[in-house]
């Protein structure tokens, strides 16, 4: 399989991306995907508001999304790509992280911002891939990373 997925009207709208990921409010943090390339890439887009529940202490008077959730952002949109890549849709398998690597924070993210998430493979095995992304807004570079994650089965759950 190969080329660009996309949903109907060019995206993958909320409720294809709720079945792919298991997050919900407030920890979903992809709300579109503009474009898939099975085995490449994902453009994701998250769009930051000021009713973000972590705006309320991060920080007061001077609101930004912390680094650590974009990071977390790119990440859904790596499940999501992974996902689709080796078609896990339906399995009930997760995507966890395993690694952050070389994170950097180079403008910060405000609400009212579209936070756009481009995110690759480095390297893809059955169970463990390596990811580089990007986040911008506006076309200027807020953060850039590589991680790793691995596909696992869901925890058992408990009695």
């Amino acid at each position: 399989m190969s080329g660009t997925t996309q949903a109907a009207g060019g995206a993958y709208d909320i409720c294809k991306i709720l079945n792919a990921l298991p997050h919900r409010y407030p920890l979903l943090l992809v709300d579109r995907v503009e474009s898939l390339t099975i085995g490449e890439e994902i453009h994701a887009i998250k769009a930051v508001s000021f009713n973000e529940q972590f705006f309320q202490g991060h920080f007061p008077g001077r609101p930004i999304m912390p680094g650590v959730l974009i990071v977390e952002a790119m990440a859904q949109a790596a499940a999501i790509l992974a996902i689709e890549t080796l078609e896990l849709a339906g399995s009930g398998k997760l995507v966890y992280f395993m690694a952050i690597e070389e994170a950097k924070f180079r403008s910060p993210v405000e609400p009212g911002c579209l936070l756009d998430l481009h995110v690759g493979f480095v390297q893809k095995r059955a169970r463990v891939c390596k990811f580089w992304g990007k986040a911008m807004v506006g076309g200027k570079l807020a953060c850039e990373v590589q991680f790793t994650a691995m596909v696992a089965d869901p925890p058992e759950e408990q009695a």
